[in-house]
């Protein structure tokens, strides 16, 4: 990295100052050369490897956080959860997604991540979710869910530290659904 002024090398400046930025996802940093002491700013951010998302047809896209967020977001309307959570839900997917070692990784996959928390923070959503994603076809594909969801104690029951967290490695029983995000 150069002065942007004077054209000097990065070990011709010093650092002034450091703070996170962006929520902790990033770095700024206040420098001064000490060529020419013109100051100026850069940014340290992490750099994630895009992930190739296989949809249901077999197609291959990259992967779009805003239309994993614009799901979510229909999931929970009117459910009262703050869209700062639902920014933090897709958060947490996200960075479990870029833990893994592939780079594609199936809408399917995908789906069960987002069951997962959605589990866990509200039944509605939950419910909603899970009838586009699983493709419901009938009343009977609601049942099936609300039988699962009884099965697994949800968000109400946090506070007493007895509450379910879903392996997403496992395949859903319904076969080969996946999600068309």
């Amino acid at each position: 990295m150069q002065c942007p002024s004077c054209q000097h090398p990065n070990q011709e400046s010093r650092v002034l100052e450091s703070r996170p930025t962006e929520g902790g996802r990033s770095i700024r940093r206040r420098r001064e050369c000490l060529h020419c002491k013109h100051r100026f700013t850069t940014y340290e951010r992490i750099e994630f490897v895009p992930i190739t998302v296989i949809k249901r047809d077999n197609r291959r896209e990259s992967f779009d956080r805003s239309k994993l967020l614009r799901g979510i977001i229909r999931a929970c309307e009117k459910t009262g959860i703050p869209h700062q959570r639902l920014e933090s839900l897709v958060d947490e997917i996200e960075a479990q997604i870029q833990q893994y070692s592939e780079r594609e990784i199936t809408t399917h996959a995908i789906g069960e991540l987002v069951l997962q928390r959605l589990r866990d923070e509200n039944e509605v959503a939950y419910v909603r979710f899970a009838s586009v994603y699983r493709q419901f076809t009938g009343i009977k594909d609601f049942v099936e869910t609300l039988d699962r969801l009884k099965k697994h104690p949800n968000s109400s029951n946090r506070e007493s530290g007895d509450w379910y967290v879903a392996d997403s490695r496992q395949p859903d029983s319904r076969s080969s659904a996946t999600c068309g995000s």
